[in-house]
């Protein structure tokens, strides 16, 4: 009986006599969608055992489908290999997903999963993209070669997914590297499974110490032959178009070269600006905060609850007051952050949908390495600006726990999230191009000089960049659509208990006198060293509860430009909201999320009277 590494059924429930039918693909081709229409929305979603990835699981007819994590191969190079690793070898069928206009990188793991003796079934994805950019794939020629059945899909048009439900039981072991099968069939007789015995060849560690066998020393080898298989396959079923080739190769070249790169950069940062600073925080807003939200909801929910408590008792200021439950946090949550945030993950979603984002980490790359880091660390900084939260476990990504660590503090206490940035922008933008220039110059001198100095000081060096770039493709708008409304639920599902708990506590300390008397502790920092009214103390202590709830707390005082420019930066810069924090603990240990807390208070106040003294 052959035997595996691992028993799934120790870490993933499937009843007996199911068979799993396991999606596996690169990164971004589409495992999602597929996921979806073949089971419906309802899964079972679980942090797979000893790490935080989350997999998803549902029913499929009398079957079990799971989703694997994006991989470009089956390894242990980090946790998402591992996990997807270890539910490929127990595979009773894999639904390969290959992202069909770039066949020839997503080849290299269909020809690995074939190469591990499960069966296979290809789904050619993205297949109306195929044509637009001058290609052709003979996909008969692709199934025989492979020796497993192919079906072209277009997943978010449901084209192709009746005949890939159809095909699923027809999937087969495919046409197996020949030269692997006299070394395999040896460890296999050894009572190995067969996807075990090529990981135990290709010198993965983890599974050869399973089984008490030495790690072979054939990757590159097996790898090199593989990828010369991979090419053999693509000279015979794919042709391109030169113009079309030509087209998004020099596009891409334009994409990362410095010269063209920062210039393309800057117009994506400048379209931004107008979308976000101008257009939404200034016209939508407007109508959301000032019109709906304040003038109809605010006198309505006013005069309702006016009617049991009177203005002025605790459970009056409470819900309506200044800060009330059903006044501050709704306006500024509904009225003033919810467009921003739209506004935000809209535009981010188009970088990623465009396959820009991987372009922008090879662009900056040797800029990032001046910081102790790589062009890929630009991926937990961009997500930052969508939720530091999250951003903080994306720092797994980086190869080395000094990369984690230097990204973590650039998180922490520079990278202002998409709440923050919307409640920012509406701040800023009525001040001026100027204002807006000094707090950018400003945040980007604090993150280079503390890149700097983390880079002096701890050991080691950066790791080198490796990373895919996806073809360059017009975002689609139902999947843009998706991702922002999927990113804008999720935010208001965790800002709105946030925002209501803040307005109950400075509720609490305002109705106490408490507020008073923090805000004359804290005074010679906020007055005589920040230049600010002593009602700032208020957003501080607010930002604590969450970064962009601060910020907002500056909405309604009488501050000159100078001031609100200050009370931006320093609030930027100030600590990370309770959730960040408790992340930054949870990654990197008790000993350095504190000092990361305690040098972003500094910092902040550092960097802000600096600041004050002169403007």
């Amino acid at each position: 009986m052959q035997r595996h590494c691992h028993n799934l059924a120790e870490t993933i429930e499937i009843p007996s006599g199911k068979r799993s039918i396991v999606l596996v693909g690169n990164p971004n081709v589409g495992k999602s969608v597929f996921f979806n229409e073949l089971t419906g929305r309802y899964v079972d979603v679980s942090n797979f055992p000893g790490t935080t990835v989350e997999i998803h699981r549902a029913q499929y007819g009398g079957d079990v489908l799971i989703d694997t994590p994006g991989v470009y191969g089956v390894s242990s190079f980090n946790d998402e290999e591992r996990v997807a690793r270890d539910i490929i070898l127990h595979a009773d069928t894999v639904i390969n997903i290959v992202d069909a206009p770039h066949i020839e990188r997503d080849l290299f793991l269909t020809l690995q999963v074939i190469d591990m003796g499960i069966p296979v079934i290809v789904a050619l994805n993205m297949m109306d993209e195929v044509q637009g950019r001058g290609m052709t794939i003979d996909v008969e020629r692709l199934s025989s070669l492979l020796g497993v059945p192919v079906i072209p899909t277009v997943a978010v048009e449901r084209k192709g997914i009746n005949e890939l439900k159809e095909a699923i039981p027809r999937a087969c072991r495919g046409n197996a590297d020949p030269e692997l099968e006299e070394k395999l069939n040896a460890l296999v007789a050894g009572q190995l499974g067969r996807g075990d015995a090529l990981l135990v060849l290709e010198g993965d560690e983890e599974v050869a110490r399973c089984h008490d066998q030495p790690a072979g020393n054939l990757r590159e080898e097996i790898y090199l032959r593989r990828r010369s298989r991979a090419n053999k396959i693509l000279a015979e079923v794919v042709s391109t178009t030169l113009l079309a080739k030509k087209w998004n190769k020099t596009m891409g070249q334009w994409m990362t070269r410095p010269l063209t790169g920062f210039p393309i950069l800057l117009l994506f940062l400048y379209a931004m600006y107008w979308f976000i600073g101008v257009f939404i925080a200034q016209t939508v807003v407007e109508m959301t905060e000032e019109l709906i939200m304040q003038e109809y909801y605010g006198e309505w929910v006013i005069s309702l609850i006016g009617r049991f408590f009177h203005e002025g008792t605790f459970l009056g200021e409470l819900l309506t007051g200044e800060f009330g439950v059903l006044t501050m946090a709704p306006i500024y949550l509904l009225g003033l952050l919810l467009p921003l945030v739209i506004g935000f993950y809209l535009a981010l979603s188009v970088m990623e949908d465009s396959g820009y984002l991987p372009r922008l980490a090879t662009l900056v790359d040797r800029a990032m390495t001046g910081l102790g880091l790589n062009g890929r660390a630009i991926i937990p900084v961009i997500l930052g600006f969508g939720c530091v939260t999250m951003a903080t476990i994306t720092t797994r990504l980086l190869g080395s726990k000094r990369e984690r660590i230097i990204a973590t503090v650039l998180l922490g206490i520079t990278i202002p999230c998409s709440a923050q940035i919307g409640v920012i922008v509406g701040l800023i933008a009525p001040l001026g191009m100027r204002y807006l220039l000094i707090y950018t110059a400003t945040i980007l001198l604090v993150f280079g000089l503390l890149g700097k100095v983390l880079n002096s000081v701890l050991p080691g060096e950066s790791t080198h960049l490796l990373i895919d770039l996806p073809p360059l493709r017009l975002p689609r708008i139902k999947n843009v659509a998706a991702k922002t409304y999927t990113k804008s639920v999720a935010f208001i599902k965790e800002a709105a208990p946030l925002f209501a708990l803040a307005a109950v506590l400075i509720t609490v300390l305002d109705y106490t006198g408490a507020m008073s008397w923090l805000q004359d502790v804290i005074s010679p920092l906020t007055v005589s060293w920040l230049q600010l009214p002593s009602e700032a103390t208020t957003a501080f202590i607010m930002g604590i509860m969450r970064r962009d709830f601060g910020a907002a707390g500056l909405y309604g005082l009488d501050l000159s430009p100078a001031q609100t420019l200050v009370g931006l930066v320093t609030i930027t810069l100030f600590v990370p909201c309770i959730a960040s924090i408790m992340v930054i603990i949870k990654e990197r240990g008790w000993k350095d999320g504190t000092y990361i807390w305690a040098g972003s208070f500094v910092v902040a106040f550092l960097v802000g009277g600096i600041l004050a003294r002169l403007l």
